[in-house]
């Protein structure tokens, strides 16, 4: 086996016990009701109105844990299990979402910078494995195929950088957040321990994903720097 296939499975093992850990903490603090017993969707109407902000409409999203805030709709999307529920877990999540409204409300750089990204990193994560894979199959003898090679790095490059960029966007929003919960009332000192390991637990996650796919790309360098 390629030894450069442990790169791999470190990614794999990363992001996978990341992925347990977010599940099993979110599960805990969802049994947990906040002592308020302001839902998720309250949390977000209070933090957005307390923040000067009024532009941002507040729907409910199918599944599970498929919050969000769409900064060009100015739309914060809550899913089924935070909208309506009372748990510190929930009001954690909508208060982190609301963490990305206010950084769009202000202006928030390394948002922006993310915002802009997104076009060139979507291309390069759809196409980028795929031209790496067509110019190892065309052969790197070929100028062809190490032109294909070439690219695929760079895009599947971009996709990686995305990945880093996004990093501070969503720890400030959690930061953003706690202050939120604890500066409106929303919630007491010993609440937001356990809310703010939510997010820990879930920013991990975006680490876990951000070390898998720079871990990835090294690979690809390390196979391109073999076969030349």
């Amino acid at each position: 086996m390629d030894s450069t296939y442990i790169l791999v499975l470190i990614g794999a093992a990363l992001s996978l016990a990341a992925s347990g850990y977010l599940k099993s903490t979110f599960s805990k603090y969802s049994r947990v009701r906040c002592r308020s017993g302001i839902t998720g969707a309250e949390t977000a109407g209070r933090i957005l109105r307390n923040s000067g902000i009024n532009n941002v409409k507040i729907e409910r999203v199918a599944g599970n844990l498929t919050d969000h805030y769409d900064s060009r709709k100015k739309v914060l999307r809550l899913s089924e299990a935070v909208y309506d529920s009372s748990s510190i877990a929930a009001v954690g999540v909508a208060a982190h979402e609301c963490g990305h409204a206010i950084q769009d409300h202000n202006e928030y750089a390394p948002l922006r910078v993310r915002a802009a990204l997104v076009p060139v990193a979507t291309i390069g994560s759809q196409l980028g494995m795929p031209l790496i894979f067509i110019g190892l199959i065309m052969g790197l003898e070929l100028p062809i195929g190490m032109m294909l090679l070439n690219i695929g790095i760079i895009g599947f490059g971009l996709a990686v950088l995305f990945q880093i960029v996004t990093l501070p966007v969503e720890f400030d929003a959690s930061n953003r957040a706690m202050s939120a919960l604890g500066d409106y009332g929303i919630m007491g000192d010993e609440e937001a321990r356990g809310s703010r390991k939510g997010l820990t637990a879930a920013a991990l996650t975006y680490v876990a994903a951000a070390a898998a796919a720079v871990l990835q790309l090294v690979r690809l360098i390390a196979l391109r720097g073999r076969r030349t």
